[in-house]
């Protein structure tokens, strides 16, 4: 039986690819779910018609009637909730809990950006800073200003997160005025495709507002013109090949870059019982959700000398207790990765690791529930250590995408801080200890080098996010090997989608902008 080819939405219309499709699997059960083609669809008016029509009308909108629609555009996800976890489980094999973080963190984010459109109100632009005096007369003066961008933004998303992923993008850039098109990654194609299905069907956008397209990303960088602008997640290589295309290099459409982490969980010296225990329970939690594929998780745990052994049994207690298997089944707490090819990905990046460490615990012979496993797409986690992190430099290079961590001992809180920036920059680090001086200080000794410091200490024990959760209030980037982007931040994400120009004239006009 032929599995359905998914439909792709451009220039105002469903178009299916005339090729065969790329098949979408489930990675536990091995089955054939649906094919993805964008054989021969008409590129340039597929742009042209979202930059024009769909940029024309988003524009004539103010930010409270586009974060309208935003909100109207939360209530048919929400209604269609159910078939998004379906598709999920099959697709992405995770169990509902790991569901709930791409798919109610979509939506979730979609929220607060509606929110924040009522919040801005009726205008059409933002200011930004105050009247600046070019003189000594302060009639005339300087205003910035930030109108939206007319242009299209092209996302290229990754396989990980194909629901939030796409909302945390396309809400900023939706409020702001600016058309969306989405790439997402091929093989969790299907949850992107069909959230932006039940928009498209629910009539809430303008036409050329939301496109997707599902299948290769041949010629889209191609399509793009000055007023453009790019979002990509995923690989440094991959990155590289969009920086250097002729769309950014010569006709400077702006880009931003979300790739390769190797995230760090620091435990402060002399941390309490408490503050150990949190550290436990966050490793563990980082290493098994969404089964280790988020760019945010904990990579290398950072401990005292004299708490390495201690340390590394708890956390190895607390894997062993994870059941893994078929998502579907009862009890499973972490399902499969979400394709052979990251099967095999994880595989050689742990054999890389494994021979420069030490296997403190090993998933390898980890029963699996209700899979088989030599079909299913599962690693189970495991937790590697080395006493010399000076000399193992690997593991500060290498990031295996999966439910992988490394443990390693410092000296003193100096070489901690050392160790740490061996990851040449990353999305984020949590720190963990009782004292505020101690985690404050080691916050901002931290924040130069990630875009992210999350502080745990016990008395936010039952409030703090997470270290992997990307809330939209804050920003989520990181410099260096993590890209150099930034992205969601409350209202500094709609920066990106808009153009800053300053307004030179008479104070009388300038108070007309205020």
């Amino acid at each position: 039986m032929t599995t359905p080819l998914l439909e792709n939405f451009v220039a105002g219309r469903w178009q299916a690819g005339t090729g065969a499709g790329t098949p979408l699997f489930d990675p536990v059960l091995g089955d054939e779910l649906v094919r993805v083609d964008a054989t021969v669809l008409d590129l340039p008016e597929a742009f042209r018609f979202a930059r024009e029509e769909g940029g024309r009308a988003l524009r004539a909108l103010t930010y409270a009637q586009r974060g309208a629609l935003l909100s109207q555009m939360v209530k048919v996800l929400q209604a269609n909730r159910e078939a998004y976890e379906a598709i999920s489980v099959a697709n992405s094999g995770t169990v509902k809990a790991d569901t709930a973080v791409d798919v109610d963190g979509g939506i979730y984010t979609l929220g607060v950006y509606a929110k924040m459109g009522s919040e801005l109100g009726e205008r059409h632009f933002l200011t930004d800073g105050d009247l600046a005096r070019l003189g000594k007369d302060p009639l005339f003066q300087s205003r910035h200003v930030l109108t939206p961008t007319r242009g299209v933004a092209l996302f290229i998303n990754a396989f990980n997160f194909p629901s939030w992923g796409l909302w945390e993008k396309a809400a900023p850039a939706l409020l702001s005025g600016v058309p969306v098109i989405v790439k997402p990654a091929t093989a969790t194609a299907w949850l992107t495709q069909r959230m932006v299905q039940d928009v498209v069907n629910a009539g809430i956008l303008p036409a050329g507002a939301l496109s997707v397209i599902c299948g290769s990303s041949n010629g889209l960088m191609d399509q793009l013109q000055p007023f453009d602008v790019v979002s990509f997640t995923g690989s440094a290589d991959t990155a590289a090949v969009i920086r250097s295309h002729p769309a950014v290099a010569q006709r400077s459409v702006r880009v931003n870059v979300e790739a390769d982490s190797v995230n760090s969980a620091l435990l402060l010296p002399d941390a309490s019982a408490e503050a150990v225990d949190l550290l436990v329970k966050e490793v563990a939690r980082e290493m098994t959700v969404k089964s280790g594929q988020k760019c945010t998780a904990i990579r290398r745990v950072f401990v005292p000398q004299g708490q390495y052994d201690a340390v590394a049994k708890a956390i190895s207690a607390r894997l062993a207790k994870t059941t893994v298997g078929n998502p579907r089944s009862e009890g499973v707490r972490m399902g499969s990765l979400v394709s052979r090819a990251q099967f095999n990905a994880i595989q050689a990046g742990l054999a890389q690791l494994k021979a420069h460490t030490t296997v403190l615990h090993d998933g390898t012979n980890t029963p699996l529930v209700d899979a088989d496993p030599a079909k299913a797409c599962i690693v189970a986690p495991t937790l590697l250590g080395t006493t010399d992190p000076d000399g193992t430099a690997i593991v500060h290079d290498v990031e295996v995408f999966g439910p992988v961590a490394t443990l390693m001992p410092y000296r003193d809180i100096e070489h901690a801080y050392t160790l740490i920036r061996r990851g040449q920059g990353s999305l984020v680090a949590s720190v963990y200890g009782h004292d505020a001086a101690a985690l404050s200080a080691a916050a901002l000794e931290l924040a130069d080098s990630h875009g992210r410091v999350h502080v745990i200490s016990p008395d936010v024990a039952a409030l703090h996010t997470g270290h992997g959760n990307v809330m939209p209030q804050s920003l989520h980037g990181g410099p260096g090997r993590a890209g150099g982007g930034e992205e969601l931040g409350g209202a500094r994400a709609l920066t990106f989608y808009h153009r800053r120009s300053a307004i030179q004239a008479s104070t009388a006009v300038l108070d007309q902008l205020a």
